[in-house]
């Protein structure tokens, strides 16, 4: 993926970034659970949480896209140290949005996944990641790979200290590859979690 540039987005990109989240994370085991089976309303609710949520993000921190060409491929978030657990004037302005776009049912569902990873998030400063998301038609072409190698290289320049939640097996040794390590393991919807953690590295 010699041709894929990686660059912040701007706020005009935010609507392409959701579309590449609904479609690369659609399959993901705890969006199966908060969502339900079928695949298209999945896609769907999926796209309407994060169009209320990739700005949060974006006002937080830092959100990294890989272009390849002129199209967006691929995502990452990066919320600054002190910022990823929402204040209450945020919650309070999110959930009269939230709601009517991906349901009751499931907002109580979502409430509950992310009051379970909210009891996990570290203690000290860190850097959060998430969401890291590569469109499904390109997945596995190396892009995740990219926008990783971006991510840690940031942190490192701030000493910083990495932190993520997984809900798939097969993305736990990808981020070991990172340097990131299992701190706590949990189920979430009833669906395994992994929390991961990268300690600080000066450069």
């Amino acid at each position: 993926m010699r041709d894929v540039a990686i660059r912040e987005l701007s706020e005009n990109d935010l609507p392409s970034a959701v579309a590449v989240v609904a479609r690369g994370m659609r399959d993901n085991p705890i969006h199966i659970a908060a969502f339900g089976g079928d695949v298209d309303d999945r896609e769907e609710r999926l796209a309407r949480m994060f169009a209320v949520a990739l700005p949060l993000i974006y006002a937080k921190g830092t959100i990294l896209g890989a272009f390849d060409g002129g199209a967006l491929v691929g995502i990452t978030g990066m919320i600054a140290p002190g910022r990823c657990q929402p204040s209450f004037s945020e919650k309070l302005a999110v959930v009269p949005r939230m709601i009517p776009a991906v349901g009751g049912s499931a907002f109580a569902r979502i409430g509950q996944w992310m009051g379970a990873w909210a009891r996990h998030d570290l203690n000290e400063p860190h850097w959060h990641l998430g969401p890291v998301a590569v469109d499904a038609p390109v997945q596995r072409r190396g892009i995740g790979t990219l926008l990783m190698t971006e991510y840690c290289a940031r942190i490192d320049r701030e000493r910083g200290i990495g932190y993520l939640e997984t809900d798939k097996a097969g993305n736990v040794e990808f981020y070991e590859r990172f340097g990131f390590h299992t701190v706590a393991t949990a189920p979430v919807l009833e669906t395994s979690n992994w929390f991961m953690k990268r300690a600080s590295r000066g450069v």
